[in-house]
C-alpha cells in the first residue's frame, strides 16, 4: 500500500503540526511504503522569494527528519527534481474539465488573497497535485479536511482516465487526521498558525525559555476551575489539550489531577512537561543542521527512488494515450 503526502517548502513547524499531522505519518512510515515529497513547484504558485527557496527547501527537509521522518522508511525527495510530476500534470490537464479547477476553493481563496499574483499555475494547481499522488499509484493520501476536494478531483480524473484509455491508476483515500486540533495560545478560538501572532504557537524545536515564556503568557479566561469547556473555557480547554497529548493523559484525568489547582499551576506544569517532550527534537534539528550534506543526499537518494516508480507509470500513461 502506497501512501503520498506533499510538503511545501517552509521548515517553520509547530506544534500544533507535529500532533495534527506529522505523527501520524510516522506511523504509517513503519506500515506502508510512504512518499513524502517536498512540493516546490506548487510553492512558486504564490508570492515567494527566489533566492530564498533553495535555502527553505533544505531546512524543511531538515524539520521533517528532525521530527522523525526516516529515509530508511520512506522516500523523502524535492518534486522538481522528478520531472515526471509535470509531464504527468500535463497530460492530466488534457482530461480534466476547466470548470472543475475553476470551482476549487483554494483557486477561490488564494486569487482573493493574492489578486496581482493570480496565474494560470495557481488555476492548475490541482492538477500537478493530482499529478503527484497518482503518479506513484497511491492508495492513501494524509491530509487535512481543506485539501479532501482536491483528492476528490485527483480521484475523478483517474476515473476518467481509466475510463477513456483503460486502467491506469489507482483511486487513492483521503485519510484524515485523528489528531486532535491545537488552537493559538494567544486566540484559543483560531487555529496554532505561523502566520499568526509570535505568541501564538510553540514552535517544535523552540528553546526551553520561549516556550516557558509562551505557555505563561497563554490567554485563559477569568474563572479559576480548570475544567475542559471550549465554547466557555477555549484558553484552558486548549491548555488541557495540549497537556493530554503531551502527556499520554485523558483529559478527564487531567482534570481530577488538577482539581483545586490554579491557572498558574497548570501553566507550570505544562511548560516544564512540554520543554520535556520536545528536549529530543530540538537535539536531532542541531544535528542536523550540521549535517546538511547528509541531508542533502538523502534528498538525491530519494529522486532516484522516486523516479523508477514515477518512470514506470509514466510508461504505461503515455503507452495507453497512444504517445509511445
Amino acid at each position: 500500500m502506497n501512501v503520498f503526502s506533499g510538503i511545501r517548502p517552509s521548515g517553520d513547524l509547530h506544534i500544533g503540526n507535529y500532533f495534527g499531522a506529522m505523527r501520524q505519518w510516522i506511523e504509517l512510515q513503519n506500515k506502508y511504503n510512504c512518499l513524502f515529497c517536498i512540493v516546490d513547484l506548487h510553492a512558486i504558485t504564490t508570492p515567494y522569494e527566489p533566492k530564498d527557496l533553495q535555502k527553505n527547501i533544505l531546512e524543511t527537509a531538515i524539520a521533517y527528519l528532525a521530527a522523525g521522518l526516516d529515509p530508511e522508511k520512506c522516500v523523502l525527495f524535492v518534486q522538481s527534481d522528478v520531472k515526471e510530476h509535470c509531464e504527468l500534470a500535463w497530460l492530466l490537464g488534457t482530461i480534466t474539465p476547466l470548470g472543475d479547477l475553476k470551482r476549487m476553493t483554494q483557486f477561490k481563496e488564494k486569487s482573493k488573497k493574492y489578486p496581482q499574483y493570480l496565474n494560470a499555475g495557481l488555476l492548475n494547481y490541482p492538477v500537478l497535485m493530482a499529478a503527484d499522488i497518482l503518479l506513484y499509484q497511491t492508495t492513501l493520501v494524509p491530509v487535512g479536511k481543506d485539501q479532501v476536494q482536491h483528492i476528490e478531483l485527483t480521484r475523478e480524473i483517474a476515473r476518467r482516465f481509466n475510463k477513456t484509455f483503460g486502467n491506469a491508476f489507482k483511486e487513492p483515500k483521503a485519510l484524515l487526521s485523528q489528531g486532535q486540533k491545537i488552537m493559538s495560545l494567544d486566540e484559543p478560538r483560531k487555529k496554532m498558525s505561523k502566520t499568526g501572532s509570535p505568541k501564538g504557537y510553540i514552535g517544535l524545536f523552540e528553546e526551553p525559555s520561549k516556550i516557558r515564556k509562551k505557555i505563561m503568557s497563554a490567554v485563559t479566561d477569568s474563572g479559576k476551575t480548570i475544567k475542559y469547556d471550549p465554547k466557555r473555557k477555549p484558553g484552558i480547554s486548549n491548555l488541557l489539550v495540549i497537556y493530554s497529548l503531551v502527556s499520554g493523559k485523558d483529559i478527564k484525568v487531567l482534570e481530577r489531577e488538577l482539581k483545586g489547582k490554579g491557572y498558574r499551576q497548570l501553566k507550570k506544569n505544562l511548560a516544564s512537561l512540554l520543554i520535556d517532550f520536545l528536549s529530543p527534537f530540538r537535539r536531532k534539528h542541531k544535528e542536523f543542521l550540521t549535517r546538511q550534506v547528509y541531508v542533502k543526499e538523502i534528498l538525491k537518494r530519494g529522486a532516484r527512488r522516486a523516479r523508477l516508480q514515477a518512470q514506470s507509470t509514466i510508461k504505461r500513461v503515455k503507452t495507453k494515450m497512444g504517445l509511445m
